[in-house]
């Protein structure tokens, strides 16, 4: 029989539950099941042999050295790596691992980003282990998922959060499902992140300051070629980046992490990877993974990875589209099945999810908020900042039908004729794809398209869960002051109010369009364009009180989280505009200069000979005054940069980037562009569009 290599390998680099099973004793796995299924507490005894157990098989896979890995508001994972060696007194070493180092750790919490929830000079802060995400090996380093709080049990990190969000949607879905007969064991969210990045040539990377410094091309002017020609997009895969790819496949299911898809994208050296979909907080744990190993990967083939929204003008930017579910055990509660108008749990899901969506638009266009997303969102080639539920042809005349009491039916799927004998017929899917929607239903799921690639789906879904969670206990208040009426008819009672009291999200046309933002505008759909617009949601009082309640954030926590976010806007426009300055200063000018200069002793060589040279006078010219442009957009954005750092607080400072300095940087580019546009190649300091784009 053949040798499988993917399945022999598949999860070697994970403890995974055959592990667990092999290893401990039958009580001690028995318990530690609970503890991951049903949500027990873990004694320290069942701690220390599951930690004896797992640095066993550690030690076999060659790891060294343990860390707690966890998610701190950075939006990015960190670590802290510690030996198991523990000195005898004779000069030999122990190899140990306790309970209480599996269950706890104690990272430095003063140099993370708190928003305010902490000084400086407060440093302690702990992380605690979730068991319900696998621990794996990375680096020879046996890392722990955990969750990461202060020293007074605050929240620090993305995933804290999250797993409430999770505690509260399958709390007050359990409670729907149990009007329906149901008990099932778990309600769990599902999460399949599509992620989008782009590879160029490493030497191109190091040759690019503002790459380097951040993440994207802060000049260039247009290339000759963009992606208009349509030829990238799931074209033929180029061998360096096929071996590259094949790479991270290995490295990523070592790891337990399903993926499966991988394709060219639109724009030229922008490709994607998209895994099978899983639950929700393990997903979003292997997403940050994958996203570390893209980058690691890429420089075994003299490549970079660049995972920001938006690296390159001119073409498309990337995003991170999240498929998001709700599922009972193994049902999924969003499957519609052949008939959905006759089934009414699913329309009381999907009326709660409608709800949800609309009553917390503001809490899912701050979560996708950053400087990197303000660049894609809305800019036709993302969905608007708008944010809209495309339902499609099979949903929206059941929705339209309930709405005005008149018979529902969906449409099924159809059967299609190739009129080629030798091919065979296929089944047209019972909705089409909306790229433009923000929050498309996708047959069995929801697929929230706003994220951008390099963010944390923690900060959508808890968004999202929550508000879920609050439409599910609606629905159970609403038929526990029905009982005068029966279930079904009250169930349907309820699923027709809704959608009729939030008909104004839905709309399944061109996002894209002006006529959809004046229709929005109408409606009363918000539409904050840009992350200072955003943010502030956060720390309203509906929506502090909204996250109270379902236990998800403390009103210290959310306007922390708002502090940080609103921090991280100004921090990284403030980088930008000084990689901006610097590199103007320092690179262009100079380059500049020596060709205007250069080109000014041809003139006067040539006048010497009487040679006329009016085209070089001109280019001369031309290049002198585009140098005093950039002086003076240079000395500008200095100067708007620096009013906006001494701004009051962190609203007005990121107002001030968003209105002066946003303006003033792209002065300063269009004025270097200009003359990248007429400079010599020999004499540009950095490598251009042209040299990037297409040639890996």
């Amino acid at each position: 029989m053949a040798s499988d290599k993917v399945s022999e390998e598949y999860g070697s680099l994970v403890f995974t539950d055959a592990d667990m099973r092999q290893r401990l004793p039958k009580p001690t796995y028995k318990e530690l099941r609970r503890v991951i299924d049903e949500g027990k507490d873990i004694n320290l005894n069942i701690a220390n042999e599951v930690a004896h157990a797992m640095k066993e098989w550690a030690l076999e896979k060659g790891a060294t050295h343990f860390t707690h890995w966890f998610q701190p508001l950075t939006g990015i994972t960190s670590e802290k790596h510690d030996s198991f060696i523990n000195p005898n007194g004779d000069g030999t070493v122990l190899m140990a691992f306790s309970g209480k180092e599996l269950v706890q750790g104690e990272p430095d919490a003063s140099s993370f980003p708190s928003g305010g929830l902490r000084a400086t000079f407060e440093a302690r802060g702990y992380t605690v282990w979730d068991p319900m995400s696998p621990v794996f090996i990375k680096d020879e380093v046996l890392c722990i998922p955990t969750a990461f709080i202060s020293y007074t049990g605050e929240a620090l990190d993305k995933k804290t959060p999250l797993l409430r969000s999770e505690a509260a949607v399958e709390r007050e879905a359990k409670r729907v499902l149990a009007l329906f007969g149901k008990q099932p064991k778990r309600v769990f969210t599902t999460c399949g992140p599509e992620q989008e990045y782009f590879l160029i040539q490493e030497d191109d990377y190091k040759a690019r300051p503002d790459l380097i410094l951040t993440g994207r091309t802060l000049f260039g002017c247009e290339p000759a070629k963009g992606q208009e020609l349509e030829e990238h997009y799931f074209g033929a895969i180029r061998p360096s980046v096929n071996a590259f790819m094949k790479e991270v496949d290995d490295e990523l299911w070592k790891l337990g992490i399903p993926a499966r898809t991988k394709h060219n994208e639109v724009a030229p050296c922008q490709h994607e990877l998209a895994p099978i979909f899983e639950q929700g907080s393990v997903a979003i744990d292997n997403n940050l993974l994958t996203m570390e190993k893209l980058k690691l990967m890429a420089t075994h083939y003299g490549l970079a990875c660049l995972e920001h929204e938006k690296p390159f003008e001119y073409v498309n930017g990337s995003g991170k589209h999240d498929n998001w579910s709700l599922s009972a055990d193994s049902e999924n509660l969003l499957e519609p099945g052949d008939n959905p108008e006759d089934n009414l749990q699913f329309l009381v899901f999907l009326a709660c999810l409608v709800a949800a969506v609309d009553e917390h638009a503001d809490l899912l266009r701050a979560a996708v908020a950053s400087a990197g997303n303000d660049h894609r969102l809305g800019a036709n080639e993302a969905p608007p900042a708008i944010v809209s539920i495309f339902l499609g042809d099979a949903l929206t005349p059941v929705v339209d039908a309930l709405i005005k009491k008149e018979h529902a039916e969906s449409h099924g799927r159809e059967r299609v004729d190739l009129g080629v004998p030798a091919l065979p017929n296929i089944l047209r899917d019972n909705t089409d794809r909306n790229r433009t929607s923000p929050f498309a239903f996708t047959g069995n799921k929801f697929e929230f398209r706003m994220c951008g690639s390099q963010q944390n789906l923690s900060d959508c879904n808890v968004a999202l869960n929550a508000a879920v969670a609050e439409q599910c206990e609606r629905f159970c208040d609403y038929i526990a002051a029905h009982e005068d009426l029966d279930f079904m008819a009250a169930a349907m009672r309820f699923v027709r109010h809704t959608f009729r009291d939030h008909q104004r999200i839905l709309f399944d046309g061109n996002g894209y369009s002006e006529d959809w933002e004046k229709e929005a505008e109408k409606r009363g759909l918000l539409n904050n364009k840009t992350t200072p617009d955003a943010l502030p949601c956060l720390v309203e009082q509906k929506n502090i009180e909204f996250f109270e309640k379902f236990n998800v954030l403390s009103e210290a926590e959310s306007r922390a989280r708002y502090v940080a976010a609103a921090e991280q806007y100004s921090k990284l426009l403030n980088i930008e505009a000084n990689t901006m300055v610097t590199m103007a200063r320092n690179l262009y000018m100079p380059a500049i200069s020596q060709y205007s200069g250069d080109l000014a002793s041809s003139v006067a060589t040539k006048a010497e000979i009487g040679v006329a040279s009016k085209t070089e006078k001109d280019l001369v010219a031309t290049l002198t005054q585009g140098l005093e442009d950039i002086r003076v957009a240079a000395d500008e954005l200095e100067e708007k940069n620096v009013a906006a750092r001494s701004a009051e607080d962190v609203q007005k400072q990121d107002d001030a980037y968003r209105d002066d300095v946003v303006p003033a940087m792209a002065k300063l580019r269009a004025a270097v562009d200009g003359m990248e546009k007429i400079c010599a190649k020999d004499y540009w300091p950095v490598p251009s569009y042209n040299d990037m784009l297409f040639y890996v």
